[in-house]
Parts: structure tokens; sequence; C-alpha cells
């Protein structure tokens, strides 16, 4: 198993855009064709749009777009742009007096950085669209990553920040890759060491790096956290030949990334969502890629902290 680039998987292109000043971004996935997608949302405090075209009994069979955003539920009309886009290009489900692009968006909440009434809007969303390209994906402070920050459960205070991060491998021709925007209540590990990569820091600056402290002082804790102000949202892409109702299973299995890279991780302070999608032919079986999606998303979930910079006045990973 080798590493490879996340876009190197094929069949889909990434587009990011930010607003600087106010400090949210929006990263938009547009598949080269509508692809079966699945979706498994673990965390109480989901903020997101079109979801239920994704349950196994719907009639959708894949989308055309998904969009990651920051801006809370306030950005969720952020979709429309991505829409007019694709409407514009011809892009859409055949109903006869139109085509209608099947796009699915979840949000982080980065209310509580930068400029709280700066969300993005449809225009950024085109605007990301536009930026749409099979080059690499920037990481940390970019798209949906620029607001995002992780170790919020004793307060934004002692929070660091968080950011985008990709990861992906080959199998022998099986690939599987993650991107991820982290903005967890929990702490960020990396998955091999076990060590903190980025959370909750000390008075003195230094990383709590202690998984019992948020037991130890859960009452006070869950006071401080109480806002939600938290959110992991991901998309595993695979090569492998899947239906929407297998994907929805691969979804699943992905989150066991989620709690191997973030503690804790799915409360209620948190809306983490993961999508899965299909964008080639090869044959794989569920119970090789779902495990392999933990993986690159627990790889993904350290370096989306790693790549990070610091900024609105939250320490980042590289500067301690």
């Amino acid at each position: 198993m080798r590493e490879i680039d996340f876009m190197e998987i094929g069949g889909f292109q990434v587009g990011q855009a930010e607003d600087e000043k106010g400090i949210t971004g929006i990263t938009v996935m547009l598949m080269d064709k509508q692809s079966p997608t699945g979706l498994d949302i673990r965390g109480g405090g989901p903020a997101s749009r079109e979801t239920p075209l994704l349950n196994p009994v719907a009639d959708c069979k894949g989308l055309h777009a998904i969009v990651l955003g920051g801006g809370s539920a306030f950005a969720l009309d952020a979709a429309g742009g991505v829409m007019q886009y694709l409407e514009e290009r011809g892009i859409g489900l055949d109903v006869g007096v139109a085509k209608v692009p099947l796009v699915c968006q979840s949000d982080i909440f980065d209310l509580g950085i930068g400029d709280a009434k700066a969300r993005p809007d449809k225009a950024l969303a085109y605007k990301a669209c536009e930026n749409a390209s099979y080059d690499s994906v920037k990481q940390g402070n970019y798209g949906a990553g620029i607001g995002a920050t992780v170790g919020k459960y004793r307060g934004p205070q002692f929070a660091m920040k968080g950011g985008i991060g990709t990861y992906a491998v080959d199998l022998e021709g099986l690939k599987v890759g993650a991107m991820v925007v982290v903005n967890a209540c929990g702490d960020i590990y990396d998955i091999e060491t076990n060590q903190v990569v980025a959370g909750c820091l000390k008075p003195d600056g230094t990383l709590v790096n202690d998984e019992t402290v948020f037991f130890q002082d859960a009452a006070k804790l869950m006071v401080m956290a109480r806002e939600r102000a938290n959110t992991t949202i991901g998309i595993i892409v695979t090569n492998a030949k899947m239906d929407k109702t297998t994907l929805n299973k691969v979804a699943s299995m992905a989150h066991n990334g989620y709690g191997r890279a973030i503690r804790p991780v799915h409360t209620m302070m948190d809306g983490d969502s993961i999508y899965a999608v299909s964008t080639g032919e090869m044959e794989a079986d569920v119970n090789l890629v779902g495990p392999l999606a933990a993986y690159v998303m627990g790889k993904a979930i350290a370096r989306g902290c790693e790549e990070a910079e610091s900024l609105g006045g939250f320490k980042a990973a590289r500067d301690l």
C-alpha cells in the first residue's frame, strides 16, 4: 500500500474559496458524472442540506456535487450557487423541462472566529466552482478549513486552529482517500503514534495532552461547550464500484477514523458527518474499502491540523 495524492483517485474536481476578512470559506467537490454517494451523520447537531437524497430508499442514484462549508445553518443556501454553476453547464438530473443538479451540503460552526456575520453564500460557492480543478487540494487554512478550530471543550480561549486535510492510498489499484474539515470539540490525535497533534491548551499555552481531563471535569466543561460550536465534516472517495446502499456502510465504517483521531467525538456539540463517493469501476469488497476509509480519514484529520496556520488568535500545531 502506498500513499497517493487525493486527486489521483480520479473522477472529480475540487474548488475552494475563502472570505479572509470574515474567516469563513467553502470547499466544493464536483463529480465528473453523477456518482453514487452515501452518508452517515453521527454528531448531535448537524447543519446539512438535501441529505435525505442519500437514504437507501430514496430514488436518487448519486450526486453531482458535495459542498463543505462554514457558516453553520446560516450558509446552507450556498449550495444554490453550485446548482447555478452546474445548471449553466447543462449538468443535472434530466426531468424533461430542466436538468436539476443534485447537490448535498454540510457546514461547520465557525462563527466564533472572525466575523460572526460572515457566512459563505451563493456567490462564494459559485467562485469555488470556478476555482475547481484536478490539482492537489490546498490544505490547512483553505476553503471550509479557514475557520476551523479544535480542542474547544474548555472554551475557545484554550482552543487551537483546525483546517482541511486530505490523505489517500493505493492498494494494488484500489484507491481510497479522504478530505475532511476538522472543527472538533475534542483533541486531535495522530493515529500512528497516538500522540496529540492539536487540541485543548493549558493556561501556559502547552497541550493538555490528557484524555481523562475531559472526563474529570465534565460538568463544568459541558457548560463551556454547550454552544455546539463544532462539527467535523468529510468525504471518502474511492474508485471501487459501489452503489448508494454500500456507500452508506462505507461512510459508517469511516467514522472509526473519527473515533481514532478525535477525542471526544460525536458529542451533542458536534454535527459530525461523512459522505462516501464511488467514482470508479474497480471491483472491491466493502470489508476492505470500509477499514481503508477509516484509516485514510484518521490520517487526513491529523494532516488538516498539521497544515493549518495560526489565525484569529488561535494557535496552530506548527507553533507548538
